[in-house]
C-alpha cells in the first residue's frame, strides 16, 4: 500500500481516543475505581485541630475541636457513633463560615469514660452536654447545637439548660418514626457482625452494608465506633501502629467526592459478610458500645420529642433524609413556620456522613441567615423545604 493510500485510509478512520482526554479520564476512572477504593482507616487530625479531655467530677468526656474564632457549633452524635462521625462535615463547613466546632463523644461512646457508662437516659446525657459546654466555653460565646438521631433528641433535651443557646438543629430524628422503628431495632442490631479481625474489615462492612455510604467518611468515623478487645482502647489508638499510610505522609490530601456510593452502584456491590461469618470468630475489634443493652432508654430518648422541639424558643432547623419521616405534630409546626426544614433525599440515616457537603451547606446557610456566623466563602445556599 502506497503512502498516499495509507494517508487516505487513515483520514477516513474514526479519531483515536488519544484526542479525547476527558473520555480517557472517565474510562480510566471507571476501570481503576475498585483499585483506588481502599478501606484503610484515617486519623482524626486530618479534620480537627486537637482533642481535649473535659473532666467533670469523676467523669472524663472526650471532645474534638476545630477553629479559633466565631460562634461555637456543638455537635452530638447518634447512638453507637462518636464525635468522629462529624469529621467530613466539619472539614466542609469550615470552608463556608467563620465558626468553631466541638464534636463530643457522649457518655458510653468513643473515648469518653464515666463512672456509669450504662446510664444513657436522656436527662443524664443532656446534663453531660450542659456540663461539658459550661466547662469549656466562655459565657458570652454563642452556641448552636446540632444532633443526629439520639444526639438530636439529647440536643432538644439540653437546649433549655444552655443559657447562651442561639440555634438548634436535629438531623433525621422524628418522634413518630423513631418510636415506630424501636420495635425492629433489636433485629437490626442482631444482624450486625459481633466483631472484626481488622479495622479495615469493620470499615468495609459499614460501607457495603449501607450503614455509611460515603467511604471517606467511614474511614475516619468507624474507628471511633469499635474498640480493641485486648487493650479495651478505641480503635483510633491502633491506626498509627498498624497502618503506614497515615496522615504524616500526606497532611492535606484532596478527598475525592466520587467516593460516595450511589444507589445504582450499591446494587452491584457484593453483600457484606453475614454476622455469623468466620471473621467474627477471629475478632480483634468489637463495637465500642453494646446498643442492644441500652433498650431501656430508647423510649425516653424520643417520647415527647416533637413537642419539646417545637417549644424551644431559639431558631430551629430539622434536617431529614425523606419527607416520609415527618410526623403530624411537626407537619403542623412546619406549616406554621415554627422551624426550618431541609430534606436531603438519596442518602441513608447517617445523612451528615453520606452527603457531608450538602448538610454543611444547609447548616451554614441556617447560621448565616440568622446572623449567627459570617460567611467565609461564596458557598451554595440552600432553601428551606416548603
Amino acid at each position: 500500500m502506497s503512502a498516499l493510500q495509507k494517508s487516505i485510509l487513515k483520514s477516513r478512520l474514526p479519531p483515536s481516543t488519544v484526542n479525547f482526554p476527558a473520555l480517557n479520564s472517565r474510562l480510566n476512572k471507571s476501570r481503576g475505581f475498585q483499585r483506588k477504593r481502599d478501606y484503610d482507616p484515617v486519623q482524626w487530625n486530618l479534620y480537627f485541630d486537637y482533642t481535649k479531655d473535659v473532666v467533670v467530677g469523676k467523669n472524663t468526656f472526650h471532645v474534638y475541636i476545630k477553629g479559633t474564632e466565631g460562634p461555637l457549633l456543638v455537635l452530638l452524635h447518634g447512638g453507637g457513633y462518636s464525635g468522629l462521625t462529624w469529621a467530613e462535615l466539619t472539614k466542609s463547613i469550615m470552608t463556608m463560615i467563620l465558626c468553631r466546632v466541638m464534636a463530643i463523644d457522649l457518655r458510653g461512646h468513643g473515648d469518653t469514660h464515666t463512672t456509669d457508662d450504662d446510664d444513657l437516659s436522656a436527662d443524664t446525657l443532656a446534663s453531660d452536654v450542659e456540663a461539658i459546654i459550661g466547662a469549656t466555653v466562655e459565657l458570652n460565646t454563642p452556641i448552636i447545637l446540632f444532633g443526629h438521631s439520639m444526639g438530636g433528641a439529647v440536643a432538644v433535651k439540653a437546649a433549655p439548660l444552655i443559657p447562651n443557646l442561639c440555634g438548634l438543629g436535629v438531623i433525621d430524628v422524628v418522634e413518630g418514626t423513631a418510636m415506630d422503628a424501636l420495635a425492629s431495632m433489636q433485629s437490626f442490631l442482631r444482624s450486625r457482625p459481633s466483631g472484626f479481625s481488622t479495622i479495615s474489615q469493620a470499615i468495609e462492612w459499614c460501607v457495603r452494608s449501607g450503614q455509611i455510604r460515603n467511604i471517606q467518611s467511614a474511614k475516619v468515623s468507624v474507628p471511633g465506633q469499635i474498640k480493641n478487645i485486648e487493650t479495651s482502647k478505641l480503635a483510633t489508638h491502633d491506626i498509627d501502629s498498624q497502618y503506614n499510610n497515615t496522615c504524616e505522609s500526606n497532611p492535606a490530601p484532596v478527598i475525592p467526592r466520587d467516593d460516595v456510593i450511589q444507589e445504582e452502584e450499591s446494587l452491584t456491590m457484593p453483600p457484606p459478610p453475614p454476622a455469623s461469618s468466620a471473621a467474627s470468630t477471629n475478632r480483634k475489634y468489637v463495637w465500642r458500645i453494646d446498643l442492644a443493652k441500652t433498650e431501656q432508654h430508647w423510649f425516653g430518648w424520643f417520647k415527647g420529642l416533637s413537642t419539646a422541639f417545637l417549644n424551644v424558643s431559639v431558631p430551629k432547623m430539622l434536617l431529614l433524609a425523606g419527607v416520609d419521616r415527618l410526623d403530624r405534630e411537626l407537619t403542623v409546626g412546619q406549616m406554621q413556620g415554627k422551624f426550618q426544614m431541609q430534606v436531603l433525599p438519596a442518602c441513608g440515616h447517617a445523612v451528615h456522613e453520606d452527603v457531608p457537603d450538602k448538610v454543611a451547606e444547609a447548616i451554614a446557610t441556617f447560621m448565616v441567615r440568622h446572623k449567627f456566623a459570617e460567611p467565609a466563602s461564596d458557598f451554595p445556599r440552600t432553601f428551606p423545604a416548603c
